[in-house]
């Protein structure tokens, strides 16, 4: 749905600048001689508005002409600097929350063709911790949005019982990849976060998520998330684990080679985890994300509104306006 609403933007843009360029620098310049030929041939014995109406522009002429330095800008924005994106699930949480809207530099991984992805200008290169919004590896015409935790070469095990994560970097360099990244957990706390449970839908866990505070009682339905710090080399950042709940090992993606919850990262691809551990579908059960599908680094959240996944908002939240929590 992005590349085809890229594709509609592109053929519009590429359209009314046509007509925009043929009427400046043809249809234009052929009224204004219709206007002066008129002139002479009347003796100036028509007014201005008369003669202007007899050398009209064109109305689809006027409409592409004014509308295309509005489309040049918002594709030029959209396609290389700045793009908007909604948050549809709390696989993020607590970093980013249901109906957050947020913005995405597109010029952070490359300037890329906006229809193919295909990199014009290097920019700049992934950094472990960021906030990615990708292709959806499986099906292309969705954006996903994780955090990335491994990147090319790294091996990297996740414990369902522990639910940490451990990174050996430069594991398919031929080196000795005995040493692993920082990664440290404080003991966690209860959350401001509950979970009911009901039915899902999708890849992606749709159950409902609430801002209960701690002192308040869970509902019968639900359960309170953990909340614990994550650092993960120079990165500090929180996640969210459902006590008790344990992963269903089956459900992973299988690497060749690898034993069952352990991954070397291909290069050129990266490993990608949603910080709502228990409800992210992510690297863990699909794999890697190549290079290509990045589409840019999460920056900040311009407008946030309370809301379920698949409802309509409740309320806006102006708080969460800002940076990344």
């Amino acid at each position: 749905m992005a590349n085809m609403f890229a594709l509609i933007l592109a053929i519009a843009t590429l359209v009314s600048g046509i007509i925009w360029c043929l009427d400046r620098f043809k249809f234009a310049p052929a009224r204004r001689e219709k206007i002066a030929r008129l002139k002479v041939e009347t003796a100036g014995a028509v007014d201005e508005k008369t003669l202007h109406k007899a050398a009209k522009q064109p109305g689809w002429v006027e409409t592409c002409a004014s509308v295309f330095p509005v489309l040049l800008v918002v594709f030029v924005i959209r396609s290389f600097i700045y793009e908007p994106f909604q948050i549809p699930s709390g696989s993020m949480m607590p970093t980013l929350l249901i109906g957050d809207f947020i913005v995405v530099e597109k010029y952070a991984y490359g300037l890329k063709d906006p229809i193919t992805q295909t990199k014009l200008i290097p920019t700049g290169e992934p950094k472990r911790g960021d906030v990615v919004v990708f292709k959806y590896p499986l099906n292309p015409s969705l954006d996903y949005i994780k955090r990335l935790v491994g990147m090319p070469g790294d091996r990297v095990t996740y414990n369902p019982f522990s639910k940490e994560v451990t990174v050996q970097p430069a594991c398919n360099s031929g080196k000795n990849c005995n040493t692993a990244l920082a990664v440290t957990y404080d003991t966690g706390h209860a959350s401001d976060f509950v979970q009911t449970f009901g039915q899902s839908s999708g890849s992606e866990a749709s159950n409902g998520f609430f801002e209960i505070p701690p002192s308040a009682s869970v509902p019968q339905d639900g359960v309170r998330l953990l909340e614990r710090q994550e650092t993960l080399g120079n990165v500090t950042h929180r996640i969210l684990t459902v006590p008790g709940a344990r992963d269903q090992l089956g459900a992973y993606y299988q690497q060749p080679g690898q034993p069952m919850g352990t991954w070397v990262v291909p290069a050129g691809h990266y490993f990608m985890m949603g910080d709502n551990r228990d409800n992210s579908a992510d690297s863990r059960y699909w794999g890697f994300v190549p290079e290509k599908n990045l589409v840019g680094r999460a920056s900040g959240i311009w407008m946030s509104f309370k809301k379920q996944e698949g409802e309509w908002p409740t309320g806006v939240r102006l708080s969460r306006i800002g940076g990344l929590h």
